[in-house]
């Protein structure tokens, strides 16, 4: 079974912290939150633009590795002041 969360009244769900570890998430992270069919949904960190969403894009387990494309337009706009 799942981590169990808990909806308060205002609507709103805290993530726990072994939740947000499991996604790879921190402060300042944005979740994205992809609606599936039969009221499931899939929770993931959302794809951060720029030299920011590269840097330290390797150094977590969880998340997919940029791929070649990615890093060259991230070092392009990094270098041009476009981050």
């Amino acid at each position: 079974m799942g981590v169990m969360l808990t909806v308060t009244a205002k609507g709103q769900v805290t993530f726990r912290k072994e939740v947000l570890e499991h996604l790879g998430a921190g402060p300042g992270d944005q979740l994205e939150v992809e609606m599936l069919p039969s009221g499931r949904v899939e929770v993931r960190v959302a794809a951060k633009e720029g030299i920011e969403g590269f840097i330290g894009s390797l150094r977590s387990p969880r998340a997919s590795p940029p791929s070649i494309d990615e890093m060259n337009e991230a070092i392009s706009n990094g270098w041009a002041g476009k981050s």
